[in-house]
This record gives C-alpha cells, sequence and structure tokens, in this order.
C-alpha cells in the first residue's frame, strides 16, 4: 500500500523542500547569542621548519607581539 503523501512528493520534481520546511523570513527574529561571543579566532598554516620552533598557538602569539613592540607605531 502506497503512502498516499509521500507518492505526492514524488511526483512534484519542481519543489524538492517538503511543506514543513517552509521558513517564513519574515517572521524570524536575530539570533540573541550573537553579540555574546568573541570574535571567531583567525586561522593560519604555518609552514613545516615554522611549526617545529612554535609548538602552540600561544607561543606564536608571543613571538608576533614581540615583533610588534619592535615596530614604530607610525610604520604600522
Amino acid at each position: 500500500m502506497k503512502n498516499s503523501q509521500a507518492s505526492e512528493f514524488c511526483n512534484n520534481a519542481d519543489d524538492d523542500l517538503l511543506p514543513e520546511y517552509n521558513f517564513d523570513y519574515r517572521k524570524a527574529l536575530p539570533n540573541r547569542f550573537a553579540s555574546q561571543e568573541e570574535k571567531a579566532p583567525l586561522t593560519v598554516t604555518l609552514d613545516a621548519d615554522v611549526a617545529e620552533i612554535f609548538k602552540t598557538s600561544e607561543a606564536v602569539n608571543n613571538a608576533l607581539r614581540a615583533l610588534l613592540s619592535a615596530i614604530p607605531k607610525a610604520e604600522r
């Protein structure tokens, strides 16, 4: 015995979303948690020789901050 609801959706190739997935974006609310999150961390890929020296992201950040402190602010 065929499920009549399932056969209805198989025949309609133009609409690949089920009716329960129709979403009215006019009724959507902003994400209340978005402003609470910190900025997403930036991912950087290190070359193998550099990664041998700097084992953690903290070590890389410390080295870069040391370099930044040596550069005059006018040049940044």
